[in-house]
């Protein structure tokens, strides 16, 4: 069982309930915190995007409001949270992506997916470190 880190953006954030529906009838949550990002914590997250014209739009952009994170697992569930996001453009999401769903354009495209496994074992304990996370079933 794969395991990947999902962010439920701020521009999204009121359709939460919706998008974790969505999650649910895909993936196994196994945990999952409200938190708001600081300016310093978004540039760290972001770090390889670092140099990149949208990388302080999407930093500050980041820290505008509360955003949730999760912890989704499954067969695949990298590959699989990535298709079910949809394309990073909202506007060139399939219809049925939760990108073509609740996404307003960029940087506003509601969620965030680990890339690759070796993202998400980076990404997931810098929003849940210290945890030891099992599936509670």
């Amino acid at each position: 069982m794969e395991r990947t880190l999902a962010l439920i953006k701020p521009d999204a954030i009121m359709h939460a309930t919706e998008i974790c529906s969505l999650i649910t009838g895909c993936f196994n949550i196994l945990t999952e915190k409200i938190c708001r990002l600081t300016k310093v914590q978004a540039e760290a997250f972001y770090r390889e995007h670092e140099g990149k014209p949208f990388f302080e739009e999407l930093c500050s952009f980041m820290v505008s409001g509360p955003i949730c994170a999760l912890i989704l697992e499954g067969e695949n569930a990298v590959r699989r949270w990535r298709d079910l996001m949809g394309a990073t453009d909202p506007l060139k999401a399939e219809q049925g992506t939760i990108r073509a769903q609740f996404g307003l354009g960029m940087p506003d495209n509601a969620v965030h997916g680990s890339a690759d496994l070796a993202a998400a074992e980076r990404e997931i304990p810098f929003f849940f470190a210290g945890m030891d996370i099992v599936d509670p079933f």
